[in-house]
């Protein structure tokens, strides 16, 4: 995957940059879609969250997180694009005649051969459990309790690394930086997820970021009665001791993690002094 800038032929077109995504040529596999239908951040046409609408119209592919066809290889059919993820997908074939799309990882290619289980290669898109993947080993779509599928690192171009292991835990350092423990039975795929280079395209005009299904962001100082910040504009930053929201709430430096029964793996946080 690569980017490409335009020529700068108008004021859009010059700061614009797109990805040319190293993909098969073909369209979805018509048994793995889903329609996306219906309103996007309102509810019964109320808006339930700000800047959010439905978009530009596309499919939603149906990927496999659990990897639970154990010990199964599949051939992969093809490398497709995705709209609705970040990484490309990978259509798998499988011995058994079920077809199955999954996160396609860097170097995963038409014709290499997957499995899913305890006796998995270490090679990129075999998932198995963390207790049998090796000190220093790229992974991703890590599960957080064991059997309810891949709920981390699913991002384009991340990966987590497995630093140690025990009887019991697994040590992951995760994208963030973050560094914690999981249970040894939680399954992983081998590899980092490909497009680690979106993070770098510039959409150029804000119409690309409507057709993303993201609406205008407008400034709270900007809107007179109806916001905190509203009438500001001459005092420093936004005129109160720390930014707040529409409805008053303190936005800066309140925390928002209420799971303590999954904090105690923390070894180390992602932003520890």
């Amino acid at each position: 995957m690569t980017l490409k800038v335009g020529k700068p032929t108008t004021a859009s077109r010059r700061l614009r940059s797109v990805i040319v995504y190293d993909v098969d040529k073909k369209g979805p596999e018509k048994s793995l879609i889903a329609p996306l239908k219906g309103s996007v951040g309102r509810a019964h046409g109320t808006v339930s969250v700000r800047h959010r609408k439905r978009g530009a119209k596309k499919y939603l592919r149906i990927v496999d997180f659990k990897r639970d066809k154990k010990n199964i290889p599949a051939v992969v059919s093809s490398i497709e694009y995705d709209p609705t993820h970040g990484p490309n997908v990978a259509l798998l074939f499988y011995k058994d005649g079920e077809k199955r799309y999954i996160l396609a990882p860097q170097g995963l290619k038409k014709g290499d051969v997957v499995v899913s289980g305890e006796d998995a290669d270490l090679s990129a898109g075999n998932s198995l459990p963390l207790s049998k993947v090796p000190g220093g080993t790229q992974v991703h779509n890590i599960e957080f309790f064991p059997g309810k599928g891949g709920q981390l690192v699913r991002g384009a171009g991340c990966f987590a690394t497995v630093m140690s292991s025990d009887d019991k835990f697994v040590t992951l350092k995760m994208p963030s930086g973050e560094i914690r423990k999981f249970l040894g039975k939680c399954y992983a795929t081998i590899g980092s997820l490909a497009n680690d280079d979106r993070k770098s395209m510039s959409l150029g005009k804000a119409g690309r970021k409507i057709h993303m299904g993201i609406r205008p962001t407008v400034r709270g100082v900007a809107m007179p009665w109806k916001h905190p910040h509203a009438g500001s504009y001459k005092t420093s930053g936004v005129g109160r001791k720390a930014p707040l929201s529409p409805w008053g709430w303190n936005t800066k430096g309140k925390k928002t993690r209420k799971r303590k029964k999954v904090n105690v793996h923390i070894l180390q946080r992602r932003r520890s002094k």
